[in-house]
């Protein structure tokens, strides 16, 4: 039977609030009193939980994380990046997903009335920012890991679209490729117009022209990247590259130009962006621009637990550099 703080009071003839002074080592405990609860504390072997002595001390030693799901391709490699700082600071970490609608945020929403977590780490579920912005406006730490353009009133950390996605432009114009068609994400996301703007404006610098023709707004889905390299090449489009604004809808390119009996690289170059676990599998495997997503999650966990420390947030968000990974469809 697992001995309880309320066993341990008793056998020490005291308050179980004096046990927990004990515990947390408060200095309002005479001597005689705490050697005593010590040694009953060791003769029985009782354990406090983590959680009783964080409540004790004003902190549970937990770090919430909120996310719309577990299903977008980079974000286990963000969830490990956050998991393997908080376990070296002895932080343990609770996260909340979105998956059930309401429902999920509901759940959140009880995490939070009844302070089970110290701060919070988000990638903005669609739809809650609002929400969040109020919870940090009455005080809840928060990092934003990813901020998507949202440019919230609290600490971020990002990557850097713009140039990565110069990067694939110097890199297909480099290959010779004049005619570039693009497959961009979503339009309201500010990742999605800082990967247009960095691209545009290298083709720009080559005095090369951007063809509206061939940008196509995708969804950052296999089947939007399939469907987009599809209806251009139904529509009579000439290109000698591609750049897709994720891996996923670059996985979908190389669907579509197969279909269409094009050889990549030797008809199409194609470029993405994530470098997710499948970018090194395809065929041809992926030229991609490497998002540093495990850094990325190690960084916005730093700097939420410096926040926690008392630390002043940084005025500008943190940007953390993309880098290319030159392989077989663009070489």
């Amino acid at each position: 039977m697992r001995v309880t703080i309320a066993e341990i009071a008793r056998r020490a003839r005291v308050s179980k609030t004096t046990v927990s002074r004990v515990l947390n080592n408060k200095d309002d405990v005479d001597a005689a009193t705490a050697i005593r609860v010590r040694e009953i504390i060791a003769a029985t072997g009782y354990t406090p939980s983590a959680r009783a002595v964080g409540l004790a001390r004003g902190r549970t030693q937990t770090v919430g994380m909120f996310v719309p799901g577990l299903t977008w391709p980079w974000m286990g490699e963000v969830l490990q990046g956050v998991a393997d700082v908080l376990e070296s600071h002895g932080y343990g970490l609770l996260l909340n997903t979105m998956n059930r609608g309401e429902e999920s945020l509901a759940q959140f929403s009880r995490h939070v009335s009844a302070k089970a977590f110290d701060g919070l780490l988000l990638v903005a579920p669609p739809g809650t920012l609002d929400y969040i912005t109020g919870l940090h406006e009455s005080g809840l730490p928060v990092v934003m890991v990813d901020d998507r353009g949202h440019n919230p009133g609290f600490p971020s950390v990002a990557t850097d679209n713009a140039v990565g996605a110069a990067a694939a432009a110097e890199h297909l114009i480099g290959l010779g490729r004049e005619r570039l068609a693009v497959v961009t994400g979503p339009a309201e996301f500010g990742c999605t117009r800082d990967r247009m703007a960095g691209f545009a404006a290298t083709l720009a610098e080559h005095g090369l022209p951007l063809h509206g023709d061939l940008v196509t707004e995708g969804d950052f889905t296999r089947d939007g990247g399939r469907v987009a390299v599809a209806a251009l090449l139904a529509a009579g489009a000439r290109f000698d590259g591609v750049f897709a604004h994720n891996d996923l809808t670059a996985v979908g390119v190389l669907d579509a130009l197969r279909a269409a009996d094009l050889k990549v690289p030797t008809d199409v170059a194609v470029v993405g962006f994530d470098d997710i676990a499948v970018a090194g599998h395809t065929q041809p495997a992926l030229t991609t621009v490497r998002q540093p997503s495990r850094e990325m999650g190690e960084a916005a966990a730093r700097l939420l637990l410096a926040l926690l420390d008392g630390e002043p947030a940084p005025a500008e968000p943190v940007v953390l550099p993309t880098s290319l990974v030159v392989r077989e469809s663009a070489p």
